[in-house]
């Protein structure tokens, strides 16, 4: 049977991406809701939104300290309780002892310096992002690295 145009499926990178949106929903980031998803062979390995560690009270209750302190976009990521999507995939997959070597991290923005030298070390070797963020310390870090980072609207 054939199929009409409004039933094309999605790209892969399609799919992941849309996948990251989804999980992004679940952030308690009061600035920024970011989803981050691990997939190796068109499977999923873990995903990670940004938000507090478990167990810890969210921004929303206690306020969000960047905000009070007026810290720019992409500037002084150790001032703040959350964690990123990304970091949150890497520790899903580590509690579970699933090794995210080779495989490619779809994420709803681009990754920050610190999340950039994890993925460098963790052994990822592409990045598909939806958005940018203002932070060119990572995307040189990336580069020099060879991870390969692809912007899909």
């Amino acid at each position: 049977m054939k199929r009409k145009s409004h039933d094309r499926r999605p790209s892969w990178d399609e799919y992941f991406l849309a996948i990251a949106d989804l999980v992004s929903k679940r952030s308690t980031c009061l600035r920024r809701r970011v989803g981050a998803v691990l997939v190796k062979d068109k499977r999923i390995l873990a995903t990670g939104y940004n938000g507090v560690p478990s167990g810890i009270r969210h921004c929303g209750e206690v306020g969000c300290i960047r905000e009070k302190l007026k810290v720019p976009s992409g500037e002084r990521h150790e001032l703040c309780r959350g964690l990123h999507g990304e970091q949150n995939a890497f520790l899903q997959a580590a509690l579970h002892g699933t090794s995210v070597k080779d495989a490619t991290l779809y994420s709803t923005t681009q990754p920050c310096i610190i999340c950039a030298k994890m993925l460098i070390n963790a052994g990822i070797k592409q990045i598909v992002i939806r958005g940018d963020y203002p932070d060119k310390m990572s995307k040189d870090l990336l580069r020099e690295a060879k991870v390969k980072v692809r912007i899909l609207k």
